[in-house]
């Protein structure tokens, strides 16, 4: 299976999966790679408390996401050195450490787009055609949340829970991923509207153990401003 990785000076896009380029052409089509930036949070580390703690903010963005961004860009490095060389078992044996580190980048720059302080309006309801769109789905928000909160409990090590939209069938579903396989992973036309992360950094500090405390209390700061905003022009 191909793995094509695109990026450029501000974001990163993966492709999966069949149809995919080759990773040679690939990047003779990029030239030189260019590596991924730390995105800013559009908010305070204590915003969101008392939510999540300015401690654990501060920790998942300075040091969790600061190391995926600073691996990815090494990898891509890495295969560009390994591409010119025409250096194949190097190449495979980089796809991994591209998923991943890859993948945590693109995670977590939705997930501080997902969250809002409540002071900015965190935690209102959706509103608008993803609410009428979440009630027709799901039953009501309430239901979404019960739904979300239990595959994201149940989910065995680490990994993510979505709010999907399906833009081909336009049709809206819960999803997770393991690690930090992005959710592109479940099908290419699965565009992220929420993204909840739910290993054990963003929460243990604050809750300990007790992740389905951390998972009904994330939704006191959730931004479904942005998300109605992902999902409208979507379907434009």
């Amino acid at each position: 299976m191909a793995l094509r990785t695109l990026a450029s000076k501000k974001t990163l896009s993966l492709a999966l999966g069949g149809g995919a380029r080759p990773l040679a052409a690939a990047a003779a089509a990029r030239g030189v790679a260019t590596t991924v930036s730390l995105p800013d949070l559009p908010y305070d580390f204590g915003a969101l408390e008392p939510a999540i703690s300015g401690e654990i903010m501060r920790l998942h963005h300075q040091k969790h996401h600061a190391t995926y961004v600073a691996n990815y860009n090494k990898a891509l490095e890495q295969l560009d050195a390994a591409v010119s060389k025409g250096d194949a078992s190097a190449v495979v044996q980089l796809q991994g450490a591209i998923k991943f580190n890859g993948g945590g980048h693109v995670n977590h720059s939705i997930f501080w787009k997902n969250l809002k302080p409540i002071s900015e309006g965190g935690g209102e309801p959706p509103h608008g055609k993803l609410g009428w769109a979440i009630d027709e789905h799901f039953g009501s928000f309430e239901a979404l949340v019960k739904k979300m909160n239990a595959e994201g409990a149940a989910l065995q090590g680490s990994g993510w829970v979505w709010l999907a939209l399906d833009k081909e069938a336009k049709k809206l579903s819960v999803e997770t991923t393991p690690n930090q396989d992005p959710l592109v992973t479940k099908g290419a036309s699965l565009v992220p509207l929420l993204g909840i992360d739910v290993w054990e950094h963003a929460y243990y500090l604050q809750y300990k153990n007790v992740k389905p405390d951390y998972l009904n209390n994330i939704w006191k700061v959730m931004n479904w401003k942005y998300a109605g905003e992902v999902y409208e022009n979507v379907l434009a």
